[in-house]
């Protein structure tokens, strides 16, 4: 009995020592990559920015260009493993502490049992439990923080103190309730001609009594598949889908000398919001950090209809938070159901206005701790308005109300922050409300929220939307992976890490998925395989999403230069348009034209 304790006490010894040094090994392995990773910041690329650079003054080296993509292409998956190894050594090193905790336990029980007890002076006693002490510190020290160096490995984004206390509303019984401003108001009309006004100064925000619905406003009905189809409700056009159903598109413009332009129209404030049309009415929003406003345009003429300040808005912050120059304060774009129109801010304002300008509710939805700024698009389905707040500190998928702006429910979800926008996707005869961010995409339940599916396959800060085609969700993500999604098995059915976008978003038509990247590349997959047919170099990046339209894929790259291909197997160009500005906005169709927002204009282009 006392040899078989000796025998367990020699192997427990071992085991200990053994997982001991791993674990030493294992932490300091995880700090040097922390401080590596942190000094070379893995998500930026000087090299890739030099071969750019080079790019611009030798636009016709394909040399050059494909050297750009491999190291792109090397780059990526360099860091997409240096996030695996990271994550795999997190969890070796916990498994490692557990079992030399156990082990260290088991010696020390033995020795209890075996040992006879020896007589030591009381400073030699000291010296042992003092040396023990360190050592058992500096070992646990070191192991504490090789986990904190792999969590902190994976986070790259900058934090600010931002209040981000969503204000909960609801309805029902036993739930808190906030004020909502629901105020008419007589539109500002203005004509084409007075299109520079004086800007009205942002006033503090002012509680105000909810007020009664107009029972004309209560009854008001939602739109059908159809009357969405034939209109534009929200960014990428009906669903979010970059699919549009009208015919006798133009293939050809040019801004400089007016070829195809039907009209512009100058738009008094900044924003990268795409333009949103129901009936005759083109509804864009801008704002410069004083001040938000609402726009309506005439489809016809081009002439501004009404343009409203968005003010007085209760919980409203009093100081903008901070946006890049790229993403700005107005970059989601809006929504409607035909009867209102619905805008949201980097502030975290919401507001709601009919279609003659009347300002119906507006509300604040706490301030989003974003480090660009806020830039998920709304959508809406029959009475409710989907917003995808995935910030730094906390996710969510909200639905309010349409007719009030009152929540109707929040789902709580995991992953990051993401600038990506809601999608709406028919799956099974239902509509699903489908988002992406990492590391996951998922499909909601449009009346109660719950999850009904999720698939973990992001990486990154995912700008891109979400795609929907063929039966399939389309995902991708610089840094990450392109994925197509069956959502009704829950899993993925392909996947593809050559060509990824960083801004732009897939669109999936014919049978094909079409794919713009940032560094010049568009690439065209079957849906359903993820077989390459082929792949065009443009040579400056893709920050507008390809839509089609007709069987036409339209393409806007940065310096505002159109491509337009056959949406066919085959590489075939139809038409080229020049806005002559840079755009990162999405084209949008309807009545056989295209409307296009640039930096300071929005155009309408058709056949001459």
């Amino acid at each position: 009995m006392h040899m078989e304790q000796d025998i367990k006490l020699k192997l427990s010894i071992n085991i200990a020592l053994v997982s001991g040094i791993f674990c030493i090994t294992v932490a300091l392995l995880l700090l040097l990559n922390f401080i590596q990773m942190a000094k070379n910041k893995p998500l930026e690329s000087k090299a890739i920015t030099s071969l750019v650079k080079r790019l611009s003054q030798e636009p016709n080296s394909d040399e050059l260009k494909q050297e750009i993509r491999n190291f792109d292409l090397l780059a990526r998956k360099a860091y997409f493993n240096t996030q695996w190894q990271v994550k795999t050594g997190g969890y070796l090193l916990l498994f490692g502490a557990i079992v030399l905790a156990f082990s260290l336990r088991v010696v020390f029980d033995l020795r209890s049992r075996i040992e006879e007890p020896v007589e030591v002076s009381d400073k030699e006693l000291l010296n042992r439990m003092l040396t023990q002490r360190w050592v058992l510190i500096t070992g646990s020290l070191l192991i504490v923080l090789g986990l904190v160096a792999s969590l902190a490995s994976v986070d790259h984004l900058q934090k600010y103190n931002v209040d981000e206390s969503i204000a909960s509303v609801k309805s029902t019984e036993n739930q808190e309730k906030i004020e909502v401003i629901q105020v008419s108001q007589t539109p500002l009309i203005l004509d084409s001609s007075k299109n520079t006004i004086d800007s009205l100064k942002a006033r503090p925000a002012i509680t105000t009594e909810v007020k009664p619905l107009p029972a004309a406003v209560a009854k008001i009905g939602y739109p059908s598949s159809s009357q969405l189809k034939s209109n534009v409700p929200s960014f990428r056009g009906p669903f979010g889908n970059g699919v549009f159903y009208t015919k006798g598109t133009p293939v050809e413009w040019d801004a400089a000398s007016g070829k195809n332009v039907i009209w512009k129209t100058p738009v008094p404030k900044k924003g990268f919001n795409s333009p949103v049309i129901w009936g005759n009415k083109i509804f864009l929003s801008g704002a410069d950090g004083k001040l938000a406003e609402v726009y309506c345009f005439d489809q016809n003429s081009g002439k501004v209809i009404w343009k409203q300040p968005v003010d007085k808005i209760p919980g409203s912050p009093a100081l903008p938070p901070k946006v890049t120059d790229d993403t700005g304060y107005a970059a989601p774009s809006l929504t409607t159901d035909g009867n209102r129109v619905f805008a949201l801010f980097a502030t975290g304002d919401i507001i709601c206005f009919d279609l003659d300008g009347n300002r119906i509710w507006a509300r604040n939805l706490g301030i989003p701790d974003n480090h660009y700024g806020h830039a998920s698009s709304l959508i809406m389905w029959k009475d409710k308005i989907f917003i995808q707040y995935d910030t730094n500190k906390s996710r969510k998928l909200l639905a309010l109300k349409a007719a009030t702006g009152e929540l109707a429910w929040e789902t709580i979800r995991k992953g990051k922050i993401s600038w990506a926008s809601p999608i709406l996707a028919e799956i099974n005869g239902q509509y699903q409300v489908v988002l992406s961010t990492e590391p996951m995409v998922a499909g909601y339940d449009t009346d109660s929220g719950k999850e009904l599916w999720s698939v973990d396959c992001m990486m990154g800060e995912v700008g891109p939307s979400p795609g929907f085609g063929s039966g399939l969700i389309f995902a991708a993500n610089e840094y990450a992976r392109l994925v197509a999604i069956d959502p009704v098995k829950k899993a993925k059915v392909w996947e593809s890490d050559e060509y990824m976008p960083e801004v732009a978003s897939p669109v999936c038509a014919n049978g094909l998925l079409f794919i713009a990247t940032s560094y010049g590349v568009l690439a065209c997959y079957d849906a359903k395989t993820g077989e390459k047919y082929w792949v065009k170099e443009d040579g400056t990046g893709f920050y507008s999403s390809p839509v089609v339209c007709e069987n036409k894929l339209y393409t806007y790259n940065t310096s505002g230069k159109m491509k337009v291909f056959e949406a066919a197997k085959t590489e075939k160009i139809l038409g080229e348009g020049d806005a002559g500005e840079k755009i990162t906005t999405t084209p949008v169709f309807k009545d056989g034209r295209m409307y296009l927002r640039t930096p300071k204009f929005i155009y309408c282009i058709g056949k001459k």
